[in-house]
């Protein structure tokens, strides 16, 4: 009991650390931003001054083009996180299922690799080849096509290259765990391609793409970069956000609370789904 007792101490000993930082800085700025959302702002200096009022939080459900930009941001973050989803698992499968043992490591390096780059070289690199005289029209004129150039769906392209690697990683480990021996049996049983993908493969890799999802669906929720680079004129949470931190502070509080709750939510959701077990 007593080598019990100290091993309990030990463990919180080393465990009281890291969650108190986590309480403190995180949890507590997150308190702090929150609470702040429920203050007003001087229209004459702009400075915060702390009275509880509603008013940003009413402002953000009722004025129609907060509404728009946070449907527009929830949309945009669904459809990269599709996209990536559609991309990763052929890639994943390849890597996983078909590449030869040996190439397998040098595959996942190659998927990583674009992580090491700094996140504007890749942004700007990507404003270049969708510009007018870029490589995108230059490849698309002889078909008679033109590219989306900057605006939405540039955002989307963007986002969805910027987080494939934390689609393709995940669905990879599971397809690497996935055992020969049902890939097997479901051929034995006269099953055929599309009915082991259906019945085999994408039960087993479900968790994984939810896991894959958290990491691009919370990840284009808050970014604020990429479409100020190739965004044109659409606007998104995180640039609305940014543009009032310095003019109205609650005001950017109360619609930061918007991308935090639908964070929390889909992790919820996920959660059932036994996601959270694959990161």
């Amino acid at each position: 009991m007593t080598t019990r007792h100290g091993e309990r101490l030990r463990l919180a000993g080393l465990l009281a650390p890291p969650l108190i930082w986590l309480a403190a800085a995180y949890l507590g700025s997150l308190a702090v931003l929150f609470l702040s959302a429920f203050w007003t702002t001087d229209s004459f200096t702009t400075d915060v001054v702390r009275i509880w009022t509603t008013d940003n939080f009413q402002q953000v459900l009722t004025v129609p083009v907060y509404r728009t930009i946070a449907l527009r941001t929830l949309s945009i973050a669904v459809a990269v996180t599709v996209v990536d989803a559609l991309l990763a698992l052929p890639m994943a499968y390849f890597m996983a299922r078909v590449a030869p043992a040996r190439l397998r490591g040098a595959l996942v390096v190659a998927v990583l690799t674009p992580l090491w780059a700094s996140y504007l070289v890749k942004a700007y690199a990507w404003r270049v080849m969708l510009g007018e005289h870029g490589l995108i029209n230059a490849l698309a004129a002889p078909l008679g096509l033109h590219g989306p150039g900057y605006g939405t769906t540039a955002v989307v392209l963007v986002l969805a290259y910027l987080w494939l690697p934390y689609m393709i990683l995940p669905v990879y480990a599971a397809l690497e765990r996935l055992p020969e021996q049902h890939l097997e049996a479901s051929a034995d049983l006269g099953a055929g391609a599309w009915q082991t993908l259906r019945y085999v493969v994408l039960p087993a890799v479900r968790p994984a793409v939810l896991a894959g999802s958290v990491f691009t669906f919370s990840l284009s929720l808050g970014d604020y970069v990429a479409v100020q680079i190739v965004g044109g004129k659409t606007q998104m949470l995180g640039n609305v956000i940014a543009s009032q931190v310095t003019l109205d502070l609650p005001m950017a509080a109360a619609l930061s609370a918007v991308p935090v709750v639908l964070i929390v939510c889909y992790l919820t959701a996920v959660r059932r789904a036994g996601a959270l077990d694959s990161l």
